[in-house]
């Protein structure tokens, strides 16, 4: 018998799958399922470099839920594969198989994180559309898959000033994973390398700064 996520309700189990469904749509597809003490944190990338040369910036997205206090797991695997048990609304089947991605092996910090000022859902949504119609026009025709990740990269990854910025692929993964709902003010945070932003429905974590181009050249040898 495949092993299985038991939720407090059927309400939870639906938001898992609504959580995987966005998942699927976005980045690599992949959903980290780390459970402990009762909750359930589910992350994804809806933005993520590909190679050394892909400047896109890491955007994961992250959601928490009531789960079996006594489940303890730390995995990643296709959010397209996970489903609702026939014999059970309160529960999801996991893949018999994980997946690796890159972005997994750097999870942000669970503790330190200090307030570095508010956004609101509305500038996010704004911001997020404005980015995905300069997407759009900045796509050539019949567009490769190489062209389609530099302009991808160029715009999510550019800082933005209404972002404290952040770079545009902040507002894209909020509005693309359903956290932006209503009106409200989304708390921004900082620990290290990361910046988080908080709404009611979940977080968007970016890792950065982001570097671009080559390092300075450093004289050696004698001078003279």
């Amino acid at each position: 018998m495949s092993q299985r996520l038991i939720f407090p309700d059927a309400e939870a189990a639906a938001d898992a799958l609504t959580f995987a469904s966005r998942t699927t749509r976005l980045g690599d597809g992949g959903v980290r399922l780390h459970a402990a003490n009762g909750t359930l944190a589910m992350t994804s990338a809806p933005l993520a470099p590909r190679g050394l040369l892909d400047s896109t910036p890491t955007v994961l997205a992250m959601r928490a839920l009531p789960i079996d206090p006594e489940l303890v797991c730390d995995l990643v695997v296709e959010a397209s594969l996970l489903s609702r048990a026939a014999d059970d609304e309160h529960a999801i089947v996991l893949p018999d198989v994980a997946v690796s991605p890159a972005w997994a092996g750097i999870a942000p910090p669970r503790s330190g994180w200090e307030a570095s000022g508010t956004v609101s859902s509305a500038e996010l949504a704004s911001r997020a559309q404005f980015g995905i119609a300069s997407v759009a026009e900045s796509m050539p025709a019949d567009a490769g898959e190489d062209v389609v990740r530099v302009i991808r990269a160029s715009v999510w990854g550019a800082p933005d000033d209404a972002l404290q910025g952040l770079p545009l692929g902040a507002a894209f993964a909020a509005f693309a994973m359903g956290f932006i709902v209503g009106e409200e003010q989304a708390q921004v945070l900082a620990s290290g390398q990361w910046t988080r932003i908080t709404l009611r429905r979940g977080h968007v974590l970016v890792r950065g700064p982001v570097r671009s181009g080559l390092t300075a050249v450093r004289a050696t040898g004698s001078a003279g």
